[in-house]
């Protein structure tokens, strides 16, 4: 099959979207990026995003606006990796849309007890004409698990080792890691949870520090000329998020940019400059990753694959390996994937796996009770044909 996936994260930067080639089932998936495009965002519409992220900026009728306005953008990104790749659209089967995250409401024990991705999936399919398969979260929810991270059952599918455990671990607006056991391990099961903030409060910091001229750290440029403030870290790694156990999941509304204001006021207050503000979060990121492994790894991890946007960040990857020196650090290029588009190519494949009536998620990863099929199906003008060619 044919199948589109479409993806905005916690950064609100852009559409990822990738057309995958898959074929099989599991354990014997195979999947391929034929296509993979990044579709900007028109200026101001991250903010309009980050605005309906923030209880005390967001109206419940700017948030109905934003759900159809991003549906008309995650259309056009995926007519545009259409025509990109000169396909028709009609040898395409599906889309799947993870949208973008507005709330995710984590309650003091833990547990997930609701969740908001918007984008809506009948402008995709009314666009496209292709059916799509959204909302993808709240079915785990429904079944008791956190809702995320649902990167992991890829993982778990096309990323575990002959010999070695692993950590896969992201590094986008959050962090969130997947343990994958040995692919000669037959007892342990994958383990997999957001380790914390990842580069949601440098870019917050780095908005707030150059009043809006720069939304991220280059490279990691300004971090790596920096002192780290370590008194200051070691408290800001008594956060007790850190102390929750797995499954657990966070976001925005906790590291976000009410925190990353709050970073600011408190860096200046010791003295810091830009450089050791910066350097000090962004050896925050590096010290709650690491401190994840340390507390909840079931195993030691002999490699760490990095992936989302961090893995371009030298100052975290040389302060990551510094806290894990007996992992080998690598991107996910290292091991023949685009870190650029694997989010994306996991939507893809939960379309696929929730089109072929199968579980898309691992209870040992989300919490969930039981396996249970993901997302909602909305029919596209290939709808009934799709149905005839791989269901009769």
């Amino acid at each position: 099959m044919y199948i589109i996936g479409l993806m905005s994260g916690t950064s609100a930067d852009a559409i990822d979207a990738a057309l995958c080639e898959i074929q099989g089932e599991p354990p014997l998936l195979r999947i391929r990026i034929v296509k993979a495009i990044t579709y900007p965002y028109p200026e101001g519409f991250q903010a309009r995003i980050w605005d309906a992220c923030l209880p005390e900026k967001s109206r419940v009728d700017t948030v109905c606006q934003l759900n159809f306005d991003m549906g008309e953008l995650f259309a056009a990104a995926a007519n545009k990796v259409i025509a990109d790749c000169g396909m028709p659209a009609s040898e395409i089967d599906l889309i799947g849309s993870h949208g973008q995250t507005i709330w995710h409401m984590v309650q003091p024990s833990g547990q997930v007890s609701a969740t908001l991705q918007i984008t809506e999936a009948s402008i995709i399919a009314e666009r496209t004409g292709i059916t799509t398969i959204s909302n993808f979260r709240p079915r785990d929810i429904a079944a008791g698990g956190q809702g995320a991270p649902l990167t992991g059952y890829a993982d778990w599918l096309l990323l575990r080792h002959p010999t070695a455990w692993r950590a896969v671990q992201n590094v986008g607006g959050m962090g969130n890691v997947t343990f994958l056991p040995p692919l000669s391990d037959t007892t342990n099961v994958p383990v997999a949870f957001d380790t914390g903030p990842g580069n949601a409060l440098i870019d917050g910091a780095m908005t707030i520090l150059t009043e809006g001229k720069q939304s991220y750290d280059h490279n990691g440029q300004l971090a790596s000329t920096g002192k780290i403030d370590e008194d200051w870290l070691q408290t800001l790694m008594l956060h007790p998020y850190y102390e929750l156990k797995p499954p657990k999941t966070t976001g925005r509304e906790l590291f976000g940019a009410i925190m990353a204001q709050q970073l600011v006021n408190e860096g200046r207050q010791r003295g810091l400059d830009n450089s050791g503000l910066v350097a000090t979060i962004t050896a925050l990121t590096a010290a709650s990753i690491a401190d994840a492994y340390t507390r909840y790894a079931p195993a030691p991890v002999d490699e760490v694959i990095m992936g989302g946007g961090g893995a371009r960040n030298p100052a975290l990857i040389g302060l990551l390996q510094s806290l894990l020196p007996a992992a080998r650090v690598l991107t996910h290029e290292d091991i023949g994937l685009d870190s650029d588009n694997k989010e994306a190519l996991v939507f893809a494949l939960l379309a696929h796996e929730t089109w072929h009536a199968r579980p898309g998620n691992l209870p040992s990863l989300t919490g969930a009770k039981a396996p249970v099929v993901l997302g909602q199906i909305t029919p596209g003008t290939n709808y009934a044909t799709l149905i005839r060619r791989t269901w009769c």
